[in-house]
């Protein structure tokens, strides 16, 4: 059962979701002060902030198995460097496909210098509101593995969640190893919004 101090971390974090979520709507449809409330607390109150994802391959080994994974995902309010950090396990949008949906680790965000070992190749700077992602697997050459380094920088807009705890088998999982600040953040997340029975049933072995 949750602490005390995680349901209030918990409740503080699903505030600012409903908020953003509820003026975003506000923006587009223009509600009036009454719907915007009702609708803020419904997300307070019978919304979660978390949604299972089922992931395959071998890109994101050893942190992901090769088979089916079943991972809980944290939404975010905003994919900006407020909420998103260099070091995560992001699912995204895939830059081909755009109904299907990758997890990937997030390596840089707008403003670093990419230098890439071939010196045929020049620097570049990422632009504004791009970001650089990479599949975690050293094992796979950078032709095979899926990301950035075959497809280029993507959208920040483009990540949907960052994935907070995998399901592997259902005697292998854990939390997914994020920033430092991630963890931190997402933890009373955790501790109210993890059901591993929940993943276990929706776990595709």
């Amino acid at each position: 059962m949750a602490s005390i101090s995680n349901w209030v971390r918990y409740m503080a974090h699903k505030l600012e979701y409903s908020l953003t979520l509820s003026l975003k709507k506000h923006t587009r449809e223009k509600l009036s002060d009454k719907e915007l409330i009702g609708i803020v607390m419904k997300n307070l109150f019978y919304g979660r902030i978390t949604y299972l994802h089922s992931n395959k391959g071998q890109e994101m080994a050893p942190t992901m198995g090769t088979n089916e994974n079943t991972l809980l995902v944290r939404k975010l309010p905003v994919v900006d460097t407020r909420y998103v950090f260099v070091g995560d396990a992001v699912v995204l949008k895939d830059p081909n496909e755009t109904n299907k949906y990758l997890v990937r680790r997030l390596a840089a965000i707008e403003g670093y210098e990419m230098v890439s070992s071939d010196e045929k190749e020049e620097p570049f700077v990422l632009e504004k509101h791009q970001c650089w992602v990479v599949a975690e697997n050293q094992e796979m050459k950078s032709k095979e593995a899926y990301d950035s380094r075959t497809f280029g920088p993507v959208s920040m807009a483009d990540i949907v969640g960052r994935a907070i705890y995998c399901l592997r088998t259902a005697v292998d999982h854990g939390p997914v190893s994020n920033s430092e600040f991630a963890m931190e953040e997402d933890s009373p997340i955790l501790a109210v919004e993890l059901d591993v029975d929940e993943l276990a049933k929706d776990h595709k072995a």
